[in-house]
């Protein structure tokens, strides 16, 4: 038996999460046991919490709390991982994707001797003013098994000149979880019915990386192209608001720039997962800075402009089913003209939809 410590901390990790944990209750329960650690990264329980319940996963073993009075949450991180650690003597640690609790997990794996499995491995937006783009690269390079969802990933490892034995090109497993939800989401999901919203009649909107929400200038020019195209092409502005995002709204504007500048949004609060995957299916297009969603809209061959001068997912750009956008109103504005003329062909770029037993299986044949 194989006991995989496995590290979580933000919402989307939460939710990557499932595609393993689903696999290993149901394919390989006699050969693998998943211990889960929640740092509490995302402190909000709709930011976390709700989505162990919606996703049916079972609640963390280790479930931390952290102090945000102090500094560099990192190392309560690396203190709680070390915890779990020395009671569990794991086999091996799996991190996912590129937040600080993945990099909290792989310096635990390194300083006691821990085999780390990165999942979402060899992504690059080659912007090393990212913090994700550090954590992206520190965690490759101390990994001893790495999972790329795509074969631009695979690349990018190798010209970092990292062992090729040690990288498998595997797919991705948020396109496992949205095959295997979107039917449940159908179902389950009311958010579509209880705010009045049909199909292709809005514009799902999402914004949380601080290079837009910390800087007062590039929300007003975001929001004022969203005010713009929601007017002129006759689209509602769908926009879950992050708890981040909507303390930086409050501090930069006030409660008064809410009321009247953002009175034409439907403003949210987070959203589940399968919420999630309603807004996005259903949507006419997605503006977004967020990675994860601008790869869901293309599991649902939705279009996107993305707020950002660069993405990690270049494939999407490459199949011209997404645009950078930045943070400025007119090319938001005219990227929305420009990308509702472009026809993407949605080719299966990210896998066959069983990401999930291949990297069990792997790990299995690795370290059995």
């Amino acid at each position: 038996m194989i006991k995989i410590l496995t590290v979580l901390g933000a919402r989307p990790q939460v939710i990557k999460s499932a595609a393993i944990t689903r696999v290993v209750q149901s394919e390989f329960a006699d050969q693998l046991q998943e211990v889960v650690l929640n740092t509490g990264q995302h402190y909000d329980n709709n930011m976390n919490a709700v989505f162990f319940e919606e996703l049916f996963l079972p609640n963390p073993k280790y479930d931390e709390q952290i102090d945000l009075e102090k500094p560099f949450p990192i190392n309560q991180m690396i203190s709680s991982i070390e915890k779990a650690i020395e009671i569990e003597s794991p086999d091996v640690i799996v991190v996912y994707g590129d937040t600080n609790s993945t990099l909290a997990g792989a310096i635990s794996a390194v300083k006691n001797d821990i085999p780390l499995v990165h999942i979402e491995a060899g992504l690059r937006s080659f912007n090393i003013n990212m913090p994700e783009e550090g954590n992206r690269i520190l965690t490759d390079h101390c990994s001893r098994l790495l999972f790329s969802p795509t074969f631009e990933g695979v690349r990018n490892l190798k010209k970092e000149s990292i062992d090729s034995s040690l990288v498998f090109h595997c797919g991705d497993i948020m396109y496992d979880n949205s095959l295997y939800y979107h039917q449940k989401a159908k179902v389950k999901s009311r958010i579509l019915h209880e705010n009045g919203l049909f199909q292709n009649d809005f514009i799902f909107f999402t914004c949380h990386r601080p290079s837009n929400t910390d800087r007062r200038e590039n929300l007003t020019q975001i929001f004022q192209a969203l005010k713009i195209l929601g007017e002129k092409n006759n689209k509602k502005i769908v926009f879950p608001v992050h708890p981040r995002t909507k303390k930086q709204i409050l501090t930069l504007f006030g409660k008064s720039f809410v009321k009247q500048e953002l009175s034409g949004f439907l403003l949210l609060p987070p959203v589940s997962f399968l919420d999630t995957i309603m807004l996005i299916s259903n949507a006419d297009i997605i503006i977004t800075d967020s990675g994860g969603i601008q790869k869901e809209a293309y599991f649902f061959n939705k279009k996107s402009l993305i707020l950002r001068e660069e993405t990690e997912w270049v494939e999407i750009l490459d199949a011209k089913a997404a645009l950078l956008v930045g943070a400025e109103k007119e090319r938001i504005i005219d990227g929305y003209s420009k990308i509702k003329s472009l026809q993407p062909s949605f080719k299966p770029i990210f896998g066959d939809g069983m990401a999930g037993s291949f990297i069990c299986r792997t790990i299995l044949n690795e370290f059995i």
